[in-house]
């Protein structure tokens, strides 16, 4: 077993009763079944922090490595255009997911989440996305928004999602900030993914405008003084909880200011973040100020797969400096934590939710490591005690 939260037991037992963890030990308690999974690492079901299930259906990231942010977007609202089975996208998505060991996903929505959707798929939170830049439209924008949290919120966890910097007047962020935390509402943006952002927050100039411009969406009066991703920081603070994607040009003082707030995490999507071809990630800085870091995978658009585990492997790589155990709970605690699920998912720990993942491992002296380093594969999921494997139940 390796529950994240306490060292690893050789040969251990999970107890599971009625879609609960109800005990953790090295034997079989009295009155349970007992199923023998062979040589495997036991681990909570992964955590996807971030991503964008409506891109699952793409065979391929878009553009070649190391085209740049302004050009890619240009690319995902061409291909949003192509679209017309957004609900199908996202079913292949959980699927996918589940196949992963991903039992619990922060996605970005644009419209209406598939009704009907199994029990035993990942509990999902969705986190509506807001796009309003110009101020004649932020009334409308936020009416939408309303109407759709009112249709979601009936089925499932949601959340407000304002685009980007680029893509949300700042007025229209206060007012979503203001929404989210009088209904105590996560939020989750994407802040200091790119050089091109920082160059419009500071500047008032570079691709982005142009981008906006294009598409008559450019608003002078945004960015009449320089701006810094921290001013979205001290907005973003305002909510109960928030999420920044990617962050991966945050300052020290920005990162500080992550660090002084447990209820702000960042998201770090290393394979989307190495496609971009963007600076070497500040990873080890953050956990060393003690920011909640978590792990995304983004999306298809810029990621070969949705696998967490895959995505750890390849810290593991990047970063011979943290050890088997800071890596392993990006994907899992720290993700539970940065959408407040902690208390019920991220760790086997007794009162939790039996998601499980079983990943083949033949290593006692320190399973953690093997997982990483071994090019390991996911090969079976449990969601509320129940296997999924495959994504059948999904």
């Amino acid at each position: 077993l390796v529950p994240i939260t306490s060292p690893p037991v050789n040969g251990g037992v999970v107890s599971i009763a009625e879609g609960q963890i109800v005990r953790i030990g090295n034997s079989a308690e009295s009155g349970f079944r007992l199923y023998d999974l062979g040589d495997v690492a036991l681990l909570p079901g992964f955590v996807n922090a971030h991503t964008h299930l409506e891109f699952s259906a793409l065979p391929a990231p878009l553009g070649e490595p190391g085209v740049s942010l302004p050009n890619w977007i240009q690319m995902v609202i061409a291909s949003r255009k192509q679209r017309s089975e957004t609900s199908r996208a996202i079913r292949r998505g959980l699927v996918e997911s589940a196949r992963a060991g991903v039992t619990t996903i922060g996605d970005i929505a644009t419209s209406a989440y598939p009704k009907a959707l199994s029990e035993l798929s990942a509990e999902v939170v969705a986190f509506q996305e807001v796009i309003g830049f110009s101020s004649a439209r932020r009334d409308s924008v936020f009416s939408e928004l309303q109407a759709r949290l009112a249709a979601e919120q009936k089925n499932k966890t949601v959340g407000i999602s304002p685009h980007a910097p680029y893509t949300v007047h700042p007025d229209l962020l206060s007012r979503l900030v203001e929404l989210a935390d009088e209904r105590r509402l996560p939020m989750a943006m994407h802040l200091a993914e790119s050089r091109e952002e920082l160059q419009l927050l500071g500047e008032n100039r570079g691709p982005f405008r142009e981008l906006l411009e294009g598409r008559s969406m450019w608003d002078d009066d945004v960015f009449a003084r320089r701006l810094k991703p921290l001013d979205y920081l001290l907005q973003l603070s305002a909510a109960p909880r928030a999420l920044i994607i990617h962050g991966n040009y945050l300052d020290a003082e920005e990162l500080d200011f992550v660090a002084a707030n447990d209820h702000l995490a960042i998201v770090y999507c290393p394979r989307t973040h190495h496609f971009f071809g963007h600076d070497n990630y500040a990873l080890a800085d953050m956990l060393k100020r003690g920011a909640n870091v978590a792990v995304g995978t983004d999306s298809r658009a810029s990621n070969p797969d949705l696998s967490v585990l895959a995505e750890l492997q390849f810290i593991a790589k990047q970063f011979a400096d943290l050890n088997s155990q800071q890596i392993l709970r990006l994907g899992t605690i720290a993700g539970a934590r940065a959408l407040g699920m902690d208390h019920r998912v991220g760790s086997l720990e007794v009162g939790k939710r039996a998601n499980l993942t079983a990943v083949p491992c033949t290593s006692t002296d320190d399973p953690m490591s093997a997982i990483l380093h071994d090019g390991s594969k996911v090969a079976r999921t449990w969601i509320a005690g129940r296997e999924v494997t495959a994504g059948r139940a999904v």
